[in-house]
């Protein structure tokens, strides 16, 4: 998920005002002095990235997210793996989700499995991150997982209370957001737009590329899954998967996430997954692959060599 929570929600909302009144008048201001806005490359929206060599990859990003988020881990993984990197349905420059299902992790998880069968790929190694670890959960108890690498996963909490505030949070300030995307080359390129955009998301703001922060301005808008997820999401734990699943699990939790602080989401996940790694990051926060992309990448290649090497 995107966005912090509890006391740290209304600082969030907050910030979020802020970041959008001071893009506009930022704007504005550069318009009354003659200034140029600057431009940045245009992060085309698409639905998906495919490259490398070698056993399959499969890349899921989080809710509000797209793939471009899996680019600083890329240039790692591609040389041993053939890494498949989808923008999920309803996300911005994804598949279009179908008017006649409703919005669900098993819905998302149902397209992801159809994906899988038109490439012919009936297992493959998953890394997700957030709602994608929750999805590579639910592609593993289908038996589609050659090993499982979670950074950050959504779907297990101990407090109702507390995910159903950071769900309405994600939904507002996604909403919030998507009014200012004639605005995004601005808040990419203003430090402390940026740093009220991402402190959230990541320990490391300025690590991500700012084309990529235009990117996720825009997508804010072209991402009309998100309300409709983000409300039915809180009412449906992750189920345990089977303490006899013959793939490895890692779970990598970031000791700066302020989104799925460990303490309330790390400790029950673990409870529903038997037999997984535990691996404590440390300074990176909920999105960690901009903050940190060669660890989190040598994190997960760990993981598939050791499994790809056994089956050789």
């Amino acid at each position: 998920m995107t966005v912090t929570n509890d006391p740290g929600r209304r600082k969030t909302a907050v910030a979020t005002a802020v970041l959008a009144g001071s893009a506009l008048a930022t704007t504005r201001a550069w318009r009354k002095r003659g200034r140029p806005r600057g431009e940045l490359p245009h992060l085309e929206l698409t639905a998906g990235h495919r490259a490398g060599i070698g056993t399959p990859l499969l890349l899921l990003h989080g809710i509000t997210a797209f793939w471009h988020v899996w680019s600083p881990v890329l240039p790692y993984l591609e040389p041993h793996h053939d890494v498949i990197a989808p923008t999920l349905p309803g996300h911005a420059g994804g598949p279009p989700v179908d008017p006649q299902v409703a919005p669900s992790v098993d819905a998302l998880a149902d397209a992801i499995e159809d994906e899988l069968d038109r490439l012919g790929l009936q297992t493959v190694h998953i890394a997700g991150n957030s709602l994608g670890g929750w999805l590579g959960i639910e592609l593993a108890r289908r038996g589609r997982a050659r090993s499982l690498v979670l950074l950050s996963p959504a779907g297990a909490w101990k407090s109702q209370r507390r995910i159903e505030l950071l769900a309405a949070t994600i939904r507002r300030s996604a909403g919030t957001l998507s009014r200012y995307t004639a605005h995004a080359d601005t808040i990419a390129t203003n430090p402390a737009l940026r740093w009220l955009l991402l402190s959230s998301q990541v320990a490391h703001p300025d690590h991500v590329a700012p084309e990529l922060v235009a990117a996720t301005v825009r997508a804010s808008a072209a991402s009309p899954v998100v309300a409709p997820l983000a409300r039915v999401l809180p009412h449906a734990q992750v189920q345990p998967l089977p303490a006899d699943h013959d793939y490895p699990v890692r779970v990598v939790w970031g000791d700066r996430d302020r989104v799925l602080p460990f303490k309330h989401f790390g400790a029950p996940m673990l409870e529903r997954i038997p037999g997984a790694e535990s691996v404590r990051l440390a300074g990176v926060g909920h999105v960690p692959m901009s903050d940190e992309p060669a660890a989190v990448a040598n994190l997960i290649l760990e993981v598939t060599r050791e499994v790809d090497k056994t089956a050789v």
